[in-house]
């Protein structure tokens, strides 16, 4: 039986060295006029889920969507980690991340969910995670997370500055720049040692 989340699932932006780095000329900006000092974070409804191996609908007036490949900390009580789960964060392609992005984000079936959970003990250190996404076969980006802003054990400790995270709850550690697209018809698999594959096909909406 595939593993799905028992409680809120919360995506996290631009903790990617190089998107930070890339978006900083416009975090300069006004209003902001600096980069974030906490985790940006948005919540994957319920809705979105979709399990290892299911068909994820795409409403005909979205062209293609952006895949946002991830790795997500699943917790066990007591504030602890549980586990690890590969995830699949699709969006529809937008350009600002300085506002909610739920209308782009919180689509049915845009979250693909891996159907393991890596338990904390056999995961070894976070920072040594990879992952690939192919899409139809081929490789279309690679994914290193010794180059997050926030590793992994400094994430939860700055979340939790300001909120609590329940048992059950799933915190993604974010997804690189090179983010592929992909169409209705694709099959996007990703990969990552010891996780297995998380594997979803694009297919046209009903009606």
């Amino acid at each position: 039986m595939n593993w799905m989340p028992q409680g809120t699932v919360y995506g996290v932006l631009l903790n990617f060295r190089r998107e930070l780095d890339a978006l900083a000329p416009q975090m300069n900006q006004a209003p902001y006029k600096s980069a974030p000092k906490a985790p940006v974070l948005y919540v994957k409804t319920a809705n979105t889920w979709s399990t290892h191996g299911a068909a994820i609908a795409v409403p005909a007036r979205v062209p293609e969507v952006e895949i946002g490949a991830t790795i997500a900390m699943v917790m066990g009580d007591a504030g602890q980690l549980q586990g690890y789960v590969l995830m699949n964060d699709l969006s529809i392609p937008h350009a600002s991340f300085f506002r909610p992005p739920v209308k782009f984000k919180c689509l049915d079936g845009f979250l693909g969910i891996g159907g393991r959970l890596l338990p904390v003990d056999q995961a070894g250190d976070p920072a040594a995670f990879t992952l690939e996404v192919h899409i139809n076969g081929e490789l279309k980006q690679s994914v290193d997370f010794s180059q997050l802003v926030r590793p992994a054990v400094q994430l939860l400790a700055d979340v939790g500055e300001f909120m609590t995270l329940q048992p059950g709850d799933v915190l993604m550690l974010g997804c690189d720049t090179g983010r592929p697209f992909a169409q209705v018809g694709d099959r996007i698999n990703i990969t990552a040692p010891g996780f297995g594959t998380l594997s979803n096909t694009l297919v046209a909406e009903a009606g």
